[in-house]
C-alpha cells in the first residue's frame, strides 16, 4: 500500500516552540497539584497562580502537545446545533447556562492571549455550521433564533461561503481561532513566571487520599497537596467510573498547503453526518487548509489510513488545495447528555477536581471547566457548577466498549511498519514489525482494564477500543486512562503458536 502523504504530526505542535521543563526529581508539597498540561490544566494553573495559590503542574509528556495540541483549535460557542438539542432535552435554563459558560470560555482565551501577549496566531473570525440539504434550513433558523435569545450574534446565510454547493449555514460572528500548542506553551511560561512549578516527562501513576491530603505518585516521588485537579483526557484516578459514562471517539485531520485562490473566510462544520470540519491555519512555511474527517469510535477501525485517503479525496473534489503537509489523529470523549463532567467530587472525593467529556468542543468548554475548578478551589461561587456537575446521574452503560480490529492469523502477514494481533494459546499478542523487519511484541491487553488494543495504521499507535488509551508503537503510553506501558513479551513464532493452538 502506498504511504500516506504528509508528515505524521499536528501542524500546531510542529509550529510551536519546544518546552524543556524538568522531570519531577524529588517529593514535595504544594497547595494545588494539577495533573495534565492541556487546556484545562494550564488554564486552571494560571488562574490559581494569579490568585496567589501554590501550584504544581505534572505533565506526562510535553505541555500542549497531546489532545489540545491536536484539536481543530476553534475558539467558538457555536457547537453545531447544540442549543436546540439542549433546550429540547434539558430545558432552556440549562441551554442558557451552556451558552454562557462557553461564551466566557471563548472570551477568556482571547483575553489571556492578548493580555499576556501570547504568540499563538489568534484571529477573530466567524463560525459556520453548514447544511447541504434545503430541508435543514429550518433547523438552522431555529438554532439562530435560540442563539440570538442567548445573546449571540447569530444568523443564517444562504448559501455558506464555501467553494462547493451548500444550502446554507448558521453563522456566529465574533468567534476566533488560534494555534493551541503555541497558546499553551505561552500559558505555561506565564504559570512558571508567576511562581507555579511545571514538571514534564512526569507521568502520574496514582492519585489517592493520604493523611488528610492528596498524594500524587510519580514514579519514586510524590506530590502532596490540599487539592488535586485531574485534567487528563479521561480522569486517571477517583471514585467515579468516567470510563463507563463517556465514550472515546477519534477524528482524522490533514493540513494542506493553502491555494491562494481558495482561502476560506471563517471556520466551518457540517451539521449532518458524515461531517467535515474546515478552517485556515499556518505553519512555519505559510498558510494551511486544515480539514477534519468524520468521527469514529477509538479502536473500532482497522484501517484508519483509508479514512485519511478518503478525506484527501473529499477535499480534492471540492476545494483547490496544494499538497498534504501534515496529518494526525486526535481523540475526545462524548457524554450521553452532550455536557462535560467538570468540577469537584464533593460527595465522593472532596478536594479532587476533574474535567472530561468535551464532545469535541474542548477549547471553550475546557476553559470554562478550568474557570469553574479555579473558583471552587478558592471557595468562590460559580454559576456553572450544577451544569457541569461531575457527580450527576448518568448511564453506566453509555460506553459499550469494543473488540480489536487488528486480528491476523500469522505474524508473517504483518508488513513492515504495521502491527497486528495474534493469538498465542490463551493470550493475545500485539506485534509490530519495524521498517527494517525487526519485530516488537507486547501483551495486547490495555493496561487500564485489559481490553485488546487495535493497531492504528495512520498514526502507528495501539488504540484501546474500550476506554481510549493510546500507546506508541514501542508500547509507551501516549495518553490514558492507562498509566503503564504495554507489557513487553517474547516474539512467538508462527510455528510455536500453531502448536499451542492445536493442543487440546
Amino acid at each position: 500500500m502506498e504511504p500516506l502523504p504528509g508528515r505524521a504530526e499536528s501542524c500546531w505542535t510542529a509550529a510551536a516552540t519546544p518546552t524543556r521543563y524538568p522531570r519531577l526529581a524529588r517529593s514535595q508539597r504544594t497547595e494545588v497539584a494539577v495533573v495534565g498540561g492541556g487546556i484545562v490544566g494550564l488554564t486552571a494553573a494560571y488562574l490559581l497562580t494569579a490568585a496567589g495559590c501554590a501550584v504544581t503542574v505534572l505533565e506526562a509528556r510535553r505541555v500542549g502537545r497531546q489532545v489540545t495540541g491536536r484539536s481543530t483549535a476553534k475558539i467558538t460557542s457555536q457547537h453545531r446545533l447544540i442549543y436546540s438539542h439542549l433546550a429540547r432535552s434539558l430545558g432552556d435554563e440549562r441551554a442558557l447556562l451552556y451558552a454562557e459558560a462557553n461564551h466566557c470560555g471563548v472570551e477568556l482565551v482571547i483575553a489571556l492571549a492578548r493580555n499576556l501577549a501570547l504568540e499563538c496566531d489568534l484571529e477573530r473570525t466567524s463560525a459556520f455550521a453548514y447544511a447541504r440539504d434545503d430541508a435543514r434550513i429550518g433547523a438552522l433558523e431555529a438554532e439562530a433564533r435560540l442563539a440570538q435569545g442567548f445573546g449571540f450574534a447569530a444568523d443564517v446565510v444562504r448559501p455558506a461561503p464555501l467553494p462547493f454547493a451548500t444550502a446554507g449555514a448558521l453563522r456566529f460572528a465574533h468567534q476566533a481561532q488560534f494555534n493551541p500548542a503555541k497558546y499553551l506553551v505561552g500559558l505555561a511560561a506565564a504559570v512558571n513566571a508567576g511562581g507555579g512549578r511545571i514538571f514534564e516527562q512526569s507521568r502520574v501513576g496514582k492519585v489517592a487520599r493520604s493523611g488528610g491530603r492528596w498524594c500524587v505518585d510519580v514514579g519514586d516521588h510524590a506530590v502532596e497537596s490540599d487539592h488535586v485537579v485531574v485534567a487528563t483526557a479521561l480522569p486517571i484516578g477517583g471514585p467515579i467510573h468516567f470510563d463507563e459514562q463517556t465514550r472515546p471517539r477519534c477524528h482524522i485531520a490533514m493540513a494542506f498547503r493553502a491555494d491562494p485562490s481558495a482561502m476560506l473566510d471563517g471556520m466551518f462544520i457540517d451539521v449532518d453526518q458524515p461531517s467535515h470540519s474546515l478552517r485556515m491555519g499556518r505553519d512555519r512555511d505559510g498558510p494551511l487548509l486544515v480539514a477534519l474527517g468524520p468521527t469514529f469510535p477509538t479502536g473500532h477501525d482497522g484501517d484508519v489510513a483509508t479514512r485519511m485517503r478518503e478525506l484527501e479525496a473529499w477535499i480534492r473534489a471540492r476545494i483547490p488545495a496544494g499538497g498534504v503537509v501534515w496529518r494526525w489523529v486526535n481523540e475526545d470523549y462524548d457524554t450521553a447528555d452532550r455536557i462535560p463532567y467538570a468540577g469537584e467530587l464533593t460527595k465522593k472525593a472532596p478536594g479532587m477536581y476533574v474535567a472530561t467529556g468535551f464532545n469535541g468542543w474542548g477549547i471553550s468548554n475546557g476553559t470554562a471547566a478550568a474557570m469553574l475548578v479555579a473558583d471552587q478551589i478558592q471557595g468562590l461561587r460559580n454559576p456553572w457548577q450544577a451544569l457541569y456537575n461531575p457527580e450527576r446521574r448518568a448511564s453506566a452503560r453509555f460506553n459499550q466498549g469494543g473488540e480489536t480490529r487488528s486480528a491476523v492469523a500469522r505474524i508473517a502477514a504483518i508488513a513492515p511498519g504495521s502491527g497486528g494481533i495474534v493469538r498465542n494459546g490463551e493470550d493475545r499478542i500485539a506485534v509490530y514489525r519495524m521498517a527494517g523487519g525487526t519485530l516488537r511484541a507486547f501483551s495486547a491487553a490495555c493496561t487500564h482494564m485489559g481490553c485488546t488494543v487495535t493497531w492504528n495504521n495512520a498514526d502507528s499507535t495501539w488504540d484501546c477500543p474500550c476506554h481510549g488509551s493510546v500507546f506508541a508503537d514501542d508500547g509507551a503510553v501516549i495518553h490514558g486512562p492507562a498509566t503503564k506501558a504495554l507489557k513487553r513479551v517474547r516474539v512467538p513464532s508462527d510455528e510455536d503458536r500453531s502448536a499451542r493452538q492445536s493442543k487440546p
